[in-house]
């Protein structure tokens, strides 16, 4: 006689174990994250061919960086929500479909006016995946490997980060911006078919009541991974009211949501701040436009070991004092950016506050999903990626006000603002590092830090 067992969730993804199902997923969900950055970043990369080119002011090039954040502003909260309420899938498919189409189009662009509306387009798809995407890579991971996971999967970022830098090296001073934008939107149509066959959240399953569709999902993991999963059951969730966005400011969640948007609006504050106006930023200092793509490259690289200290440090010293360290680095080594009187110490110090700022990145990254229950982890990603959007809609205008000063002003209004998001990062309530994911917003409340 078989005997069935009834295990909760995060025994049955233990049991399923980490391997070739996840490092698959990765692949799939950091490909596309690569392909997001490249449409967020090429921009600051196109913008001094397409300002030459349509003669536009520092006012309209500020409007044509902050375009895609307003698109993302809106697909982050829509994206983010619809992913509670229906599944992780339809989001995760359908983000990276739009994404692409837009940014494709925008290369045809017939006018400046035209460009603006279908980089908000292009916003509203790339908005979606950070909200969605780390949802359901979460979802699938045991709680040993999460936080390093995560965080190499932000790291796909930097990838898109090194690639639009070096495509724009290589097309624009040759071929024209144009060709930039059709050439990055590419991957996307390929990912988008590769998405098709990821199979939704078993924990949005199980906590949805759907426990034999969720079982189904965690022996399909357990196969790929080599594994074959006892005979079992999942135990049932308790029934829980259908979420609401309100839910992120109950009383076990407020402290968590309200830190955790002034970190996510401060460090978009700085890293939109000075990467959109990065190569402008070179062209002040005295660099030529193929110097100043060469250097952009470079600061990329730089990002990806960032990535990887960050992925050490987050199950060492924990999310919140890796968080905490490098953003204060970040803000330290922004300033010492704008002080720099040598082009030498300009790339050096500008290294340095790219490799701080990205692992900055990829701690908060893996520290928010962990920090929401299952029921509005969605809502509680897409609403922190709000701020961002709002952050990186605001900043692009804000450097072109205050580059009438000089460089010193914009750069260390965007060092204090690192600063102060470390700062917050100290008074986060509660230590994620090696804990189950929370799948009710009353067990959310403040826990004891490791």
């Amino acid at each position: 006689m078989t005997t069935t067992a009834t295990l909760t969730f995060d025994q049955a993804i233990e049991q399923a174990g980490f391997g070739r199902f996840q490092k698959k997923l990765m692949l799939v969900c950091g490909l596309g994250w690569a392909a997001d950055a490249m449409e967020v970043l090429l921009i600051s990369f196109a913008l001094p061919a397409i300002g030459q080119e349509w003669n536009l002011t520092n006012a309209q090039k500020g409007l044509l960086g902050t375009a895609i954040f307003l698109g993302m502003l809106a697909g982050a909260w829509v994206w983010g929500r619809l992913s509670d309420l229906v599944g992780r899938k339809i989001g995760f498919v359908s983000t990276v479909a739009i994404d692409s189409l837009f940014g494709l189009a925008s290369a045809f662009a017939p006018s400046f006016g035209w460009l603006v509306a279908l980089r908000a387009l292009t916003g509203f798809g790339v908005g979606g995946t950070l909200p969605v995407d780390y949802a359901i890579f979460a979802e699938y991971l045991p709680a040993e490997k999460r936080g390093r996971y995560l965080v190499l999967l932000e790291s796909f970022w930097a990838l898109g980060a090194v690639l639009a830098a070096g495509l724009a090296w290589l097309i624009v001073p040759h071929l024209g911006w144009r060709w930039l934008l059709a050439v990055s939107a590419a991957p996307g149509v390929i990912i988008f078919f590769i998405r098709r066959l990821v199979p939704e959240s078993p924990r949005y399953l199980a906590a949805g009541g759907q426990g034999e569709r969720a079982a189904e999902v965690l022996r399909q993991v357990a196969r790929e991974n080599g594994r074959e999963l006892p005979a079992f059951r999942l135990a049932p969730v308790a029934a829980a009211a259908p979420s609401r966005t309100s839910d992120l400011l109950r009383p076990a969640l407020r402290r968590t949501t309200l830190l955790l948007w002034l970190i996510w609006f401060a460090i978009s504050l700085g890293y939109y701040g000075v990467f959109t106006w990065l190569p402008g930023f070179f062209r002040a200092a005295g660099m030529t436009l193929l110097p100043v793509y060469q250097n952009a490259f470079i600061l990329a690289l730089a990002q990806l070991p960032g990535y990887f200290s960050a992925a050490w440090l987050v199950e060492r010293w924990g999310r919140r004092k890796t968080l905490a360290f490098y953003l204060v680095a970040s803000g330290v080594f922004t300033y010492l950016f704008a002080a720099a009187n040598s082009l030498g110490w300009v790339v050096g110090m500008g290294v340095w506050m790219s490799f701080f700022t990205l692992g900055a990145w990829g701690a908060l990254y893996a520290y928010t999903p962990e920090a929401y229950p299952t029921r509005v982890r969605g809502t509680g990603m897409g609403a922190a990626s709000g701020f961002t959007r709002i952050a990186g809609a605001i900043a692009p205008s804000l450097g072109a006000l205050l580059m009438g000063g000089g460089l010193a002003l914009p750069l260390s209004v965007f060092a204090a603002s690192y600063v102060i998001a470390g700062v917050a990062g100290l008074f986060l309530p509660q230590e994620t590092r090696r804990k189950p994911l929370l799948d009710a917003v009353e067990q959310a409340g403040p826990g004891q830090a490791d």
